[in-house]
């Protein structure tokens, strides 16, 4: 259609100048060439290369026929041919130009829709690459983590948004390795160049993990990963990430305080249950055993420090546990050492914990004893067996309530309850040179002496009774009563392995017993049985007499002095709370003893 519109046009134009030169009216006449060859042009620009030839033929006829002598004839006119080619010439020369023109006018407008097309697409593929900027720095923002490049030949630093809020500094800043420097912690500084250096040198990836001091003294903690890249020939550089890993490591380090604080509860759970107990309350109503309650229940409510004194087997740790049972730190651990039970060279480790390497076999960091009590009791058993070294850690613990871990120098606050005890003569040990002054008066804030099984008789029944439905119930054992006479060869028993020899005699007596009462092997008392004749007393008439007279010789080389390298108590080779209470129980003036 549109190339008969062109066609159409080229003789439409043609008959308009024909008409137009021949109009009386505007006398144009004389101008036939000029208007022929504007049909030209026009139907040339108008319709093309096509039209253009029809509407030159068709002028040349309509010129030829109307306007050369003789007129309205088709004869041949010789004199006025070259000016019918000049015309014709003329004709092709406009309508060239014009299909030219026309040609040119469609490239210039296919190439402005084809610039317009691509201004579009670089509109949209902006759009995009905005967007893909936005959603990025928005992930950077999330993720905490900003781009980074690094031209290790020139030292040329390209940071993203992200990565300036991360370091702190403006934008308008142009980054530096020294700027980087000077934010990296002091401590960090020269892991951070020796990983520069060795990437620059090597052109490995890098890969470090370091904390940053910010300048409101706040740190945050980065890791910094990057690829090496060779674009150039004889240029190093690398493309690569920095993460803000503070929350992580924050939200990393409480898991692994919770995780900590699980492993001491679980420890000190797993010890309370494996821990054979000597029995599960205290059982008695002796005058001394009420009396020693009496400073139980005075004491625990409050954080003192408490020392338990009494020989082996009168039931230490069962105070220490019920003294934890009554203070307001009941709901947290009770955890129990036995500090004679564990080597020397590993005591301090087992109190304080130890880090990774800290000695041959450390192979990961161990939390302590104190760690593991944190909030709770602390019990030291047989606190008196402590080393020196490991008894300056425990006095710095009681006085300035911090620790350090084993090949560790980061001092650690602690909030435990010490609890001590011990059989021997500590006031004689630090006469000795082997037990410091100063830790035992820290220790020595609230004394309790648990008295021997001896000093309370009256509560052999009642223990006798406990230990037979114990361990009757464990041996699945009915055992109504016990025979009268080994009752009274347990009361006349003089116990120095006190209440934990009883329950051992007990637990034996139950296992070999083959009807419901149970009987004793008086041959399991040793020579310390009183014959049935006899009163129950601690000793024999003449084992008291001869006890007496050596202990009064004693008092009388010592000038009447018990405690002490020179009293009466080293000289006889007991502990002091033993002789006073051998004193007491034999009724001796001790003072008579003394010297003027």
């Amino acid at each position: 259609m549109q190339i008969v519109r062109g066609y159409a046009a080229a003789v439409l134009s043609v008959l308009v100048a024909l008409l137009i030169s021949h109009w009386p009216f505007l006398h144009l006449e004389s101008a036939p060439v000029s208007l022929f060859l504007c049909a030209v042009m026009f139907s040339a620009w108008l319709g093309g290369v096509g039209p253009g030839f029809l509407a030159t033929v068709l002028s040349a006829l309509a010129f030829y026929y109307s306007f050369l002598p003789p007129i309205d004839s088709f004869v041949a006119k010789l004199s006025h041919l070259p000016r019918f080619l000049v015309f014709i010439v003329s004709a092709v020369f406009v309508g060239s130009l014009s299909v030219a023109q026309r040609r040119t006018t469609e490239s210039l407008r296919q190439t402005r829709d084809d610039l317009n097309e691509t201004v579009e697409e670089l509109k949209k593929t902006n759009e995009a690459l905005g967007k893909s900027e936005a959603y990025l720095a928005e992930a950077q923002t999330l993720s905490h983590t900003g781009s980074a490049g690094w031209n290790a030949s020139t030292g040329e630093l390209i940071w993203s948004e992200q990565t300036f809020r991360i370091f702190g500094y403006d934008r308008t800043l142009k980054p530096t390795i020294q700027l980087v420097l000077e934010r990296v912690h002091p401590e960090d500084v020269r892991r951070v160049q020796e990983a520069l250096a060795a990437a620059s040198r090597n052109g490995k990836d890098i890969d470090v993990e370091h904390r940053l001091v910010m300048p409101d003294g706040s740190i945050k903690r980065v890791h910094v990963l990057a690829h090496a890249i060779n674009d150039q020939p004889g240029e190093l550089s690398f493309v690569g990430a920095v993460m803000d890993i503070t929350a992580m490591k924050n939200a990393f380090d409480e898991i692994q305080t919770l995780r900590d604080q699980l492993y001491k509860e679980n420890l000190a759970l797993r010890e309370e249950i494996d821990v054979t107990r000597m029995f599960e309350e205290i059982v008695g109503s002796s005058p001394a055993l009420q009396a020693v309650l009496s400073q139980v229940a005075k004491v625990a409510p409050t954080d003192s420090t408490v020392l338990i004194t009494g020989e082996t087997g009168t039931g230490k740790e069962l105070i220490a546990r019920a003294i934890h049972k009554r203070s307001q730190r009941s709901s947290r651990a009770f955890v129990s050492v036995n500090c004679a039970a564990i080597p020397r060279d590993l005591i301090a480790s087992e109190l304080f914990g130890h880090e990774k390497g800290a000695f041959t076999g450390a192979t990961q960091r161990r939390l302590g004893r104190f760690e593991s009590a944190e909030e709770g009791t602390i019990f030291l058993d047989e606190v008196g067996e402590l080393p020196a070294e490991t008894q300056i850690s425990l006095l710095r613990v009681l006085q300035e309530r911090e620790f350090q871990r084993v090949g560790g120098n980061e001092s650690f606050q602690t909030d435990v309850r010490v609890v001590a005890a011990t059989n021997r003569n500590l006031e004689t040990a630090i006469a000795e040179g082997r037990f410091r002054d100063d830790l035992f008066y820290r220790l020595n804030v609230f004394p309790i002496e648990v008295p021997p099984l001896r000093q309370r008789k009256e509560d052999i029944p009642l223990l006798v009774e406990y230990f037979v439905d114990r361990y009757a119930g464990k041996a699945a054992k009915k055992i109504t009563g016990i025979n009268k006479r080994s009752m009274e060869l347990l009361q006349s028993y003089a116990w120095p392995g006190n209440i934990r020899e009883l329950q051992n005699v007990i637990e034996r007596s139950v296992i070999i017993c083959d009807s419901e009462s149970l009987s004793v092997d008086e041959t399991w008392l040793g020579r310390r049985v009183l014959s049935a004749d006899s009163p129950a007393q601690p000793l024999s008439e003449k084992l008291v007499a001869q006890e007496k007279e050596l202990i009064e010789a004693a008092l009388a080389d010592s000038n009447g002095k018990v405690s002490g390298p020179s009293g009466a108590a080293a000289r006889l080779g007991i502990p002091q709370s033993t002789l006073d209470s051998k004193i007491k129980s034999l009724k001796i003036n001790k003072q008579r003893f003394r010297r003027i």
